[in-house]
């Protein structure tokens, strides 16, 4: 469960779902496509996506359910989200497509390098769905996440626009609130489902309210009432995440 804190500036009304999913649709008629399709996990961002997708694009929206490995319980969880927001859905199991390309390709027995092939997978199905459909592939990470490089590179990340990234997490929780997200999604604790066990918290080192804390103190240049050892880890990650971040380097002749 996400723990509240009061040091945040609530910043989220009720009209911004509206102006998100505004957005949305304008960007879609921009890049001349009929809709959206993104990834649905069963957690918190995936399911404010699903909500504000719906509302910027009718019935010309499909989320994607992606087991691989994962918990049961998360194609549960999305599939729950989708029925009340009224989204179609497509269950595409990884699991064979994980282990074949495992298989073949030449890897050490790094845990997360190893758990970082599924996202990758995700968005080669979310690409293949997208245009297919003749649709834009819509991410679901959040500002806080971005911020600290809490995503896979060319995975969660990879996508056509993200209606999420400038906000943190307590805001999608705020507006999670909005949209009628169910209760039992907001209270579950946040995870990418990596393994079993696996936390967003435990990986990040700290609760997302103290992350969120430190990310705004950081911006507003004042961090005397946070705790020195979260900031300086932050600011590792910050660092150390840079390239995430940035353009690819190009050679120029």
């Amino acid at each position: 469960m996400y723990e509240k804190r009061h040091t945040h500036t609530t910043s989220i009304s009720a009209d911004l779902a509206q102006r998100i999913a505004n957005w949305l649709r304008y960007r879609v008629e921009a890049a001349d496509a009929r809709g959206l399709v993104f990834g649905m996990s069963g957690g918190l961002d995936s399911s404010v996506v699903a909500g504000l997708a719906k509302m910027a694009c009718g019935d010309n929206v499909l989320g994607l359910i992606m087991p691989c490995h994962s918990s049961p319980e998360a194609a549960q969880d999305a599939l729950r989200v989708a029925e009340h927001f009224g989204v179609r859905t497509h269950v595409t199991d990884l699991t064979p497509a994980y282990e074949a390309l495992l298989a073949a390709v030449p890897h050490n027995k790094s845990r997360l390098a190893i758990a970082n092939v599924a996202p990758r997978l995700r968005m080669t199905a979310l690409y293949c769905a997208a245009q297919s459909n003749g649709y834009l592939v819509c991410g679901t990470s959040n500002k806080s996440e971005r911020l600290v490089g809490y995503f896979t590179k060319w995975g969660d990340n990879a996508c056509d626009l993200q209606p999420l990234a400038g906000l943190y997490k307590y805001q999608v929780y705020e507006l999670a609130s909005v949209l009628g997200v169910p209760e039992e999604i907001i209270q579950k604790p946040p995870t990418a489902d990596l393994w079993t066990g696996q936390t967003d918290e435990d990986e990040i080192g700290m609760s997302y309210a103290e992350l969120d804390t430190v990310l705004q103190s950081i911006e507003t240049g004042n961090v005397q009432d946070c705790n020195p050892q979260s900031v300086e880890r932050v600011l590792q990650m910050m660092e150390s995440s840079q390239h995430k971040r940035s353009p690819v380097p190009i050679f120029e002749p």
